[in-house]
């Protein structure tokens, strides 16, 4: 029996040259072509049987990856799930690691690269590549530490009073307590998010999504 797989990508022509490149693998058929994460909902609902392996861009209009990786995989958590994407960013690798991707490829990947990879995900459940510039270790450190970080409501308010232009003065008399109960919130949130600066809160709050522009 062939090894099943989707492809979810919002570019017609890579999705049909790539569902050729597999269709030329000895091992795979493709069974599923979508352009976005709606897109495949509504295709993925018609099989009788879901896919093996999800091939998943991460920018896509409508529903993006981070998303469809998301609904995947509480749906369809048989369903082995790989990124593929132009950004090799850690923000965008970790978000889809931590939407449950067993590996992440970049799209000018070699063909032998990605048979590799499709082979090692299926038979192992993830794929560690040492030849495109990504350390899956390094990240999913970074990812757990991240998915690990707990705030308080309070200081999840400071955030967001300190990523304004209000003194800290004023945001202790926002929050209807001391100078000194403001000073304790700006330090531990320093040490939670390893930053030394309130710059540096604000860029961090902002890249995890506290705080929205």
């Amino acid at each position: 029996m062939p090894i099943t797989i989707g492809l979810v990508d919002d570019h017609q022509l890579f999705l049909k040259s790539l569902t050729s490149l597999l269709q030329s693998f000895d091992k795979y058929e493709v069974v599923l072509e979508a352009l976005n994460g709606k897109d495949m909902q509504d295709k993925l609902r018609l099989l009788k049987t879901p896919p093996d392996l999800m091939l998943i861009d991460v920018n896509m209009p409508v529903m993006n990856g981070v998303d469809t990786a998301n609904w995947i995989s509480e749906n369809y958590p048989v369903i082995k799930l790989i990124a593929l994407s132009m950004n090799d960013s850690d923000a965008s690798i970790i978000n889809m690691l931590r939407a449950g991707c067993c590996a992440y490829l970049l799209k000018d990947s070699h063909p032998t690269e990605l048979e590799k990879a499709l082979d090692e995900v299926q038979q192992n459940g993830y794929y560690n590549s040492d030849n495109n510039n990504i350390n899956y270790g390094r990240l999913m450190m970074k990812a757990n530490k991240e998915k690990d970080l707990k705030l308080t409501v309070r200081e999840l308010e400071f955030i967001q009073h300190a990523c304004s232009d209000m003194t800290y003065k004023e945001i202790a008399n926002k929050m209807n307590v001391s100078e000194r109960t403001v000073d304790g919130y700006r330090e531990t949130l320093f040490q939670k998010l390893n930053v030394q600066s309130r710059v540096g809160l604000c860029m961090e709050a902002l890249r995890r999504e506290f705080v929205k522009l």
